[in-house]
């Protein structure tokens, strides 16, 4: 029995699988309904229930996943208009809309030191016949890389994230002028030649350690689910944390007679020539590395001793593109509303992959394609929505969300006026409920998730991850699960389609799936089959089903609610957890600079040294001064006092999101959302109130200030909405 299940046996005694240890759903009213409206809403879905069938999901993913589709390819335009068409049955209103997008193809890719010449392929498994479908996949490569050949000595930066730089730069090794090194995980892959290049670095290769991701973890494939040594992530490096979608054409849709840029002029195009490649692949060129050993947080499973370098002998890296145009094609199917057909609750997930794509994305679509069948037939058995459903099947996610961003700026002043919130997914697999979005949508997200019961577990998904909190969260985290009526949602980052919403026009926006008990991972290789995802992540689609049965409830009440279940009460005790911590950061930073001026001045830093090690000492830092984030702090408490009790319309409701709409981040205007925003260096990894944070981790103690006056200006908008 595992710590979890031993853990729910204690916080559950008397539960049988036939059994729930909980209440059934009290009948207390929904968020946004009324008592009357609440009771007619769980009738409406018990019997959307009843239309979830595990089997459609199971067809429809061996149908889609059944060859590679990425963007442009052929498999993917037949992929597209058989959604077309499955939406059409239904009884949905349904089209194809089609984007021009830079989505660049492998044309050359070497990589070679000495005699050893790295085999960049994934042969096919025995006994998985899309595995085999090698003539059609695209190879394991990074899109956006720039084309380059170059040779140099090889440089391990362990994940390549700027503190692991700085840990170089402790020892006094420089990566200019050479190839560098660095493995999956620590952060976005994107990040890893960015800052490869800031520092000097010729050349960058990724590669996936099995302590992460490969036999430390589990079995391998086809035995097990894990990565084996042939087995290599693709995925996309453009650099999405200055503006996603097509690189081209950044802040308009990417329509056929768009204006574009050169592709020398695209800021998001990776500045130096970067790979992928196996672990298989890089046991020889790790081998080769002397130089200190690396520390023990640097080290993998390999078996050898991992050396930071530079290596001995010179590598060479060319990679080469062919710069194409493709069509991306997203698929909308629409649902008309009755009584407020201009308000629109938009439902996504990518269809997409970078080979097969059964887990990512096709999991998460086949689960969408059933809630859209189920509410087709309550249509057509009389009932109807009050707000319009649109669901989209995007196109072009995997390159960098270019489906979802282009249709977003193709229709950005539409939507601004008629989208009230946005409902995202993507991969899925067994396991516990994971959910992120704006949080004025927290309260909403928790009834559901005490409505709806486990697939496995006897509770619903909400008390399961209740349970896994106080088994094994952080101590604070333990005593919010026991005693907070609501669990947290998380502030949301990117890396899914839900971005050009939340971050570039102001919708509220959710994100959310099932996962962490699947056994085994493939993601972006092509092992990420039909047959490998069957056998290890979601056996009898119990989860995918689970996932159409809770996606589905976002969509019906939002859709259906008297009034848009939002709470910007709740928001603004969260806003105010986040003002504390950019107080509390520039206290941290100001105590920890003047440690270490002081260690360096009283020479114990230098004495704290292996004096047989190669150490620079650093050079003292500027003190940091007192920074007025006062504006801030004056906007959040204005804005809770302004919540209080607050009842606004659904026109105010609508634009409440939009409020907290800036200028655009420092360097990076595309991003206007002042609370939520993925970091500069983190890529996926969410930084909340971001002009301010990232500026006070970069010492820029003026733009800390502006940006705080900038998103107290948000704030005091918002506030306005919402007083009577």
């Amino acid at each position: 029995m595992s710590i979890v299940a031993a853990s729910l046996a204690l916080l559950f005694p008397q539960s049988t699988p036939s059994q729930s240890p909980l209440p059934q759903p009290k009948p207390i009213p929904l968020v946004g309904f009324s008592p009357v409206g609440s009771v007619r809403e769980r009738e409406l879905e018990t019997k959307f229930d009843a239309a979830i069938n595990a089997g459609d999901l199971r067809g429809w993913m061996k149908r889609l996943s059944a060859r590679p589709h990425h963007v442009g390819s052929p498999y993917g335009l037949e992929n597209a208009n058989f959604m077309l068409k499955l939406y059409e049955s239904f009884g949905l209103q349904a089209h194809i809309e089609t984007f021009t997008v830079l989505f660049p193809s492998p044309r050359t890719r070497i990589l070679t030191m000495g005699m050893f010449k790295a085999k960049l392929t994934e042969p096919p498994i025995v006994g998985d016949t899309s595995a085999r479908l090698t003539a059609e996949e695209l190879p394991p490569y990074n899109a956006y890389s720039r084309d380059g050949d170059v040779r140099g000595k090889l440089v391990y930066v362990n994940f390549g994230m700027p503190a692991d730089y700085e840990e170089l730069e402790k020892r006094g090794i420089e990566v200019k002028g050479k190839i560098v090194i660095a493995r999956y995980g620590g952060g976005w892959r994107g990040i890893k030649p960015k800052v490869a290049a800031e520092h000097g670095a010729i050349g960058c290769l990724i590669y996936s350690d099995p302590k992460d991701d490969g036999y430390f973890q589990g079995d391998v494939y086809p035995q097990g689910g894990y990565r084996n040594e042939d087995s290599v992530q693709r995925g996309s490096i453009a650099d999405m944390p200055v503006y996603p979608g097509d690189p081209l054409t950044p802040g308009i849709g990417a329509t056929k007679d768009a204006k574009r840029l050169a592709v020398t002029e695209a800021p998001t195009i990776t500045k130096i020539p970067t790979l992928p490649i196996s672990y298989g692949d890089a046991i020889p060129l790790l081998k080769d590395l002397t130089g200190p050993v690396a520390p023990e947080a640097w080290r993998g499973a390999l078996p050898l001793t991992y050396h930071i370098g530079p290596g001995k002998s010179t590598v060479r890296l060319k990679v080469e593109f062919d710069w194409q145009l493709v069509e991306a094609r997203d698929v909308i199917a629409i649902l008309p509303g009755t009584d407020l057909k201009d308000q629109w609750v938009i439902r996504g997930n990518h269809h997409d992959a970078w080979v097969c794509g059964a887990d990512d994305p096709l999991s998460g679509q086949v689960a969408m394609l059933s809630e859209a069948k189920a509410l087709g037939a309550l249509a057509k058995n009389g009932w109807k929505p009050k707000r319009t459903i649109v669901y989209c099947s995007w196109d072009g996610e995997e390159p960098g969300l270019l489906g979802s961003t282009e249709w977003v700026e193709t229709h950005a002043e539409e939507l601004s006026q008629k989208a009230v919130a946005y409902i995202n997914s993507d991969s899925n697999s067994r396991g516990f409920f994971g959910v992120g979005g704006s949080h004025s949508l927290e309260p909403f997200m928790n009834g559901i998730m005490r409505d709806v019961p486990d697939a496995e577990a006897p509770m619903s998904i909400g008390a399961r991850l209740r349970a896994r909190a106080i088994v094994t969260g952080a101590a604070e985290e333990k005593k919010k699960a026991r005693s907070a009526d609501d669990l947290a949602i998380s502030p949301l980052g990117s890396g899914s389609d839900y971005s050009p919403f939340l971050q570039h026009i102001g919708v509220a926006s959710l994100n959310f799936g099932f996962g962490g008990e699947g056994e085994g991972n493939q993601y972006h290789s092509a092992y990420d089959t039909f047959e490998w995802f069957t056998r290890f992540l979601d056996p009898d689609y119990a989860y995918g089903v689970l996932l159409a049965k809770t996606g589905g409830r976002a969509v019906l009440r939002m859709a259906n609610a008297d009034s848009l279940p939002m709470d910007y009460g709740r928001f603004a005790t969260v806003v105010e957890k986040y003002a504390k911590e950019v107080v509390a950061l520039v206290d941290e930073m100001r105590q920890k600079t003047d440690d270490l001026n002081a260690s360096i001045a009283d020479g114990s830093l230098a004495a704290s040294f292996d004096p047989r090690d190669k150490n620079i000492i650093p050079v003292p830092k500027a003190a940091v001064p007192k920074v007025d984030l006062k504006p801030l702090l004056d906007a959040v408490a204005r804005l809770k006092e302004a919540a209080k009790n607050s009842r606004p319309n659904d026109a105010k409701l609508i634009q409440c999101e939009r409020a907290l709409l800036g200028p655009g981040l420092p360097r990076r205007t595309w991003y206007r959302h002042t609370i939520y925003a993925p970091g500069f260096y983190t890529g996926y990894g969410v930084k909340t109130l971001p002009g301010i944070r990232e500026a006070i981790e970069q010492r820029n103690w003026p733009e800390a200030e502006e940006q705080a006056k900038i998103a107290a200006e948000s704030l005091d908008k918002l506030a306005a909405l919402l007083r009577n």
